[in-house]
C-alpha cells in the first residue's frame, strides 16, 4: 500500500481524505494557500507545505507547486478531492510524468467526461438516454436563439467544463438567453478558463437523481445505488439523501445498469457519478458523469456500510475491487444537509468572518464532515461551506426528524450561515412527503429566507421555557455570596412575555417548585430544562415534547433559535412592559439612496456612470465572490450621483459602491 499521500485541495473534503489515510495507516501531506496556514486540514495532516498567495488560481490550481510539493515530501500519491483540480487531465497527466499516482480515473475518462459536450455524445453510443439538446459549443447570440427556438423553451446554457452550478443559466425567453449566454459564458471562464457553452432542454418538474459507481483497474464495475439530490437553489445541491423516495426498483436497477454501460464504455475505474434528470414519469436523462468523488458521498457511505476513499485509494494502488453486485444492499435512510457561510435573508449571499463559536453536534446516527475550527476564518476565496451534517436512521421519517434536532443543536456564531434555512427545508411537508422537484426551493422560498414563523402551540412552549429560565436564573442569583442576611426577592407572580412583539400574559405559581408551574392562556405547563445561564444550548421537555433551541442572552429576554425561526423573547413583569410600552420606538436609517456591498467581493464590471438614469430593475454592477458572479441592480428609478468603485476593487461587506437622487 501507498505509504504517504498528498492531499491537493482543503477545507473538509481534505479533512476526510486524511481521517481515511490515517485509518489505512499511511502518512498525509497537506498543501495551503496563505489564507490556509492555520486551517484544519493543515492541523490534521502529518506534513504541509505552503503553495503560494490566497487567490486559488496562484496556489491550489497551479499543477507545478503541486507536484513540487510531492516531490519535496516524498509523497507516492495524490489525491485530488473535489474542485480545484481533481478533473483536470492535464494534472493527472503531469503527475503521471512525474511517476506519482493519480487517485482517481483514468485521463482519457477524466477528459471524455470532463467535457459535457463530447461526455453526452459518449453516452449515446454507450447506450444511455440523453436530454434533447445542442451539443456543440454555442458563442454566438443568433445562432443561440435559432437553437433555442428549434429546441423549444425552456432551454439550460451550460458551461462545457466544470460543474457546481458554475456557468449555468436557465432562459425561458429570448432575452433572458442573450443575458444567460453572457453570464454564463462570463462565468465559466472566470471559475474554469473556459468560456465553452451548450445548450439542451430544460426538463421541466424535474428531479436530480444520481448513480455512484465504482470500479477497479481489472474491468470490474459495480454501482452503489443512487442520491436524491434535488433540493438546490441556483443548481447548487442543498440537501441530499439515499436512497430516492421516487424510485422504484425497476427504474434504480436500470438507472444503475445504464450508469455501470458508461463507465466500462470509457474504461473507468476509481469513484464516480453519473448524474441523471427524472421527470414526473420517471423517465430519466443522462446529465453528466463526475469522475471524481462526489461532495455529498457520505449518504452513500452510510447505507452501504463502504468507505469510498478507501477503495478510491485500494483501486489507485491496483487491488480487485471485491464487491459483487448482487452484495450491494441499501440499508436505512441517509440525508445530508450542507451547512454553508452565507446569508439567506440577503439573498443567500456569502459571509465571511471568524467562527467565533462552533459547537456541531453530535451523537448516534449523526455525522459531520467538516474543514473548520472555532477560532478559524471563513475566507471570501473559496467555497463557503462550513461542513456536511449526516443523520441516518431506519427509515426517512426518522432519519429527517434526527436531522431537524441536530441542525437546532448546531452553534456557530461569528457569520451568517444557513442552520435555519436547512431546518425549515428538512420540516417542510412537502419535504417530509417527499414531493421534490429541482424548483422546490424556488417554488417554496423564493430568492430569499426570512425565517421559519413557529406555529401558536410552539410559540406558547417558549413563552413558558422564557419564564422557566428566568427562575433559573434568578435561583443562581440568589447563590452568590455578599448578600445581606435574611434578605429574599419578592417573588413576582404576573410576567408578561413578548415573542417579536406578540405578548402573552403568564402567571408564575411558586418557583421554588421544580419544575415551577407556569399558567399560559389556558395551559398549565412545567417545562423541565436542562440548561445553565450562559449555556447556548438548551433542552427543554413540555408537556412531553423534547426541544431543542439555542439560546442568545438579549436584554430584557434571550434570542431563541429553534425550528428554523429565530424569535426575540422579552420577559418582563406585568408592570414594566406596561411601562415599557409607552416608550417611543427608534426609527430605522434610510438607505433607499446608496447601494451598498451585500457582502465582500471584487468589483468584475460596473455599467453606470456618473449623472445616468437608470430604472428599476437595471444592472449597476457585478461583484463576484466565492467562485459566484452576482449582479447588482437598482432598486427603483433614481439618477447615478456617485460611483465610488471601479473594476478590479475590492469592497469590503456594506460598503457604499453607489449613491443616487430622485428621479427628475
Amino acid at each position: 500500500m501507498f505509504k504517504k499521500i498528498l492531499i491537493a485541495n482543503r477545507g473538509e473534503i481534505a479533512c476526510r481524505v486524511i481521517r481515511t489515510c490515517k485509518k489505512l495507516g499511511i502518512a498525509t501531506v497537506a498543501v495551503y494557500s496563505e489564507a490556509d496556514a492555520q486551517a484544519l486540514h493543515v492541523r490534521m495532516a502529518d506534513e504541509a507545505v505552503a503553495i503560494g498567495p490566497a487567490p486559488a488560481r496562484d496556489s491550489y490550481l497551479v499543477i507545478d507547486k503541486i507536484v513540487a510539493a510531492c516531490r519535496q515530501t516524498g509523497a507516492e500519491a495524490v489525491h485530488p478531492g473535489y474542485g480545484f483540480l481533481s478533473e483536470n487531465p492535464a494534472f493527472a497527466r503531469a503527475l503521471d510524468e512525474a511517476g506519482i499516482v493519480f487517485i482517481g480515473p483514468p485521463m482519457s475518462a477524466v477528459q471524455a467526461m470532463g467535457d459535457k459536450i463530447e461526455s453526452k455524445i459518449l453516452a449515446r453510443q454507450a447506450g444511455v438516454s440523453v436530454v434533447p439538446g445542442h451539443n456543440e459549443p454555442v458563442s454566438d447570440p443568433d445562432e443561440a436563439l435559432r437553437i433555442a427556438r428549434r429546441i423549444g423553451y425552456p432551454v439550460m446554457v451550460k458551461a462545457a467544463a466544470g460543474g457546481g452550478g458554475k456557468g449555468m443559466r436557465i432562459a425561458h425567453d429570448d432575452p433572458s438567453l442573450i443575458e444567460g449566454l453572457e453570464r454564463a459564458r462570463s462565468e465559466a471562464r472566470s471559475s474554469f478558463g473556459d468560456d465553452r457553452v451548450f445548450l439542451e432542454k430544460y426538463v421541466e418538474q424535474p428531479r436530480h437523481i444520481e448513480i455512484q459507481v465504482l470500479a477497479d483497474k481489472h474491468g470490474h464495475a459495480i454501482h452503489l445505488g443512487e442520491r436524491e439530490c434535488s433540493i438546490q437553489r441556483r443548481h447548487q445541491k442543498v440537501i441530499e439523501e439515499a436512497p430516492s423516495p421516487f424510485l422504484d426498483e425497476a427504474t434504480r436497477q436500470a438507472m444503475g445498469a445504464q450508469a455501470v454501460a458508461l463507465a466500462e464504455a470509457v474504461g473507468y475505474h476509481s469513484a464516480g457519478t453519473v448524474e441523471f434528470i427524472v421527470d414526473a414519469k420517471r423517465n430519466f436523462y443522462f446529465l453528466e458523469m463526475n469522475t471524481r468523488l462526489q461532495v455529498e458521498h457520505p449518504v452513500t457511505e452510510l447505507v452501504t456500510g463502504l468507505d469510498l476513499v478507501e477503495w478510491m485509494i485500494r483501486i489507485a494502488w491496483g487491488e480487485h475491487l471485491t464487491i459483487r453486485q448482487d452484495e450491494v444492499k441499501l440499508s436505512g435512510w441517509a440525508i445530508e444537509a450542507r451547512v454553508y457561510a452565507e446569508d439567506p435573508s440577503r439573498g443567500f449571499l456569502p459571509s465571511t468572518g471568524r467562527l467565533r463559536r462552533y459547537q456541531p453536534p453530535a451523537g448516534e446516527g449523526l455525522r459531520v464532515d467538516a474543514g473548520v475550527a472555532e477560532g478559524l476564518d471563513v475566507s471570501m476565496f473559496y467555497d463557503p461551506m462550513i461542513a456536511k451534517l449526516c443523520a441516518f436512521a431506519a427509515d426517512r421519517a426518522t432519519a429527517a426528524e434526527k436531522l431537524a434536532d441536530a441542525l437546532d443543536a448546531y452553534v456557530i456564531r461569528g457569520l451568517s450561515h444557513n442552520i435555519a434555512f436547512l431546518t425549515s427545508l428538512i420540516t417542510h411537508p412537502r419535504f417530509l412527503e417527499g414531493r421534490l422537484t429541482t424548483n422546490f426551493i424556488a417554488e417554496e422560498y423564493g430568492d430569499r429566507f426570512e425565517g421559519t414563523v413557529l406555529p401558536h402551540e410552539a410559540r406558547l412552549d417558549l413563552a413558558a421555557i422564557a419564564v422557566a429560565m428566568r427562575v433559573i436564573e434568578a435561583a443562581r442569583a440568589m447563590a452568590g455570596s455578599g448578600k445581606l442576611p435574611g434578605w429574599r426577592p419578592t417573588h413576582v407572580a404576573d410576567w408578561r412575555v413578548t415573542l417579536d412583539d406578540e405578548p402573552f400574559d403568564v402567571r408564575l405559581d411558586d418557583p421554588v417548585l421544580d419544575p415551577p408551574t407556569i399558567r399560559i392562556e389556558d395551559r398549565v405547563v412545567q417545562p423541565r430544562l436542562d440548561w445553565q445561564p450562559g449555556r447556548l444550548l438548551a433542552t427543554a421537555t413540555v408537556d412531553g415534547r423534547r426541544l431543542i433551541l439555542q439560546v442568545d442572552r438579549r436584554p430584557e429576554g434571550y434570542l431563541f433559535t429553534h425550528r428554523g425561526a429565530q424569535v426575540t423573547v422579552l420577559v418582563r413583569t406585568r408592570e414594566a412592559a406596561e411601562y415599557a410600552a409607552r416608550m417611543p420606538k427608534k426609527q430605522p436609517p434610510d438607505l433607499s439612496r446608496l447601494l451598498a456591498s451585500p457582502m465582500p467581493g471584487l468589483i468584475v464590471a460596473v455599467a453606470v456612470e456618473l449623472g445616468q438614469e437608470v430604472k428599476a430593475g437595471q444592472e449597476l454592477c457585478v461583484l463576484e465572490a466565492m467562485k459566484m458572479q452576482n449582479i447588482l441592480r437598482a432598486e427603483r428609478d433614481a439618477v447615478v450621483e456617485s460611483v465610488k468603485v471601479v473594476p478590479g476593487d475590492a469592497v469590503a461587506a456594506d460598503q457604499v459602491l453607489m449613491t443616487f437622487r430622485g428621479a427628475d
